[in-house]
């Protein structure tokens, strides 16, 4: 299994907003590492300074109509616009309507937040590199219901 075979699960429309949103999050961090899980909800693109869950920043999850960026400690990050939702003790998202999204301003300055928390780790992290963590073995459908 592949991260291209993964992504290729999805709409067309859907795999080219989840493949440019992970190249800009990719960007984002030139040294970490890029934990794969297709779970059996969504496929998560997860980034942090280690191997460990616990030490992630963000994540990219891809459902059938949506791709959404979740931040790890969401709950205590600075959000002025009122982006975050959700009402997890720590986790917060941000449904993005598009790649672009990650783009605007508000989205940026969440995300340079979420890194701040962890600049440290992600300075002593290796130049950033993918690693499949799991896959499971029954999911659902990655393409909408008609």
């Amino acid at each position: 299994m592949t991260v291209t075979t993964f992504i290729a699960r999805y709409e067309p429309a859907l795999a080219t907003q989840l493949r440019a949103a992970r190249r800009k999050m990719r960007a984002h961090f030139p040294r970490a590492f890029e934990l794969v899980y297709d779970n059996y909800n969504a496929l998560v693109f997860a980034f942090g300074p280690s191997l460990k869950s616990s030490e992630l920043v963000l994540s990219l999850a891809a459902y059938p109509r949506w791709v959404s960026l979740f931040f790890a400690h969401g709950k205590s990050l600075p959000d002025p616009h009122k982006l975050l939702r959700g009402s997890g003790s720590q986790i917060r998202h941000v449904v993005l309507e598009s790649a672009k999204h990650l783009d605007a301003p508000p989205v940026r300055a969440l995300i340079k937040a979420a890194q701040a928390r962890s600049s440290d780790a992600l300075k002593k992290a290796p130049k950033l590199s993918t690693v499949i963590k799991s896959v499971s073995p029954t999911r659902r459908p990655r393409r909408p219901s008609k």
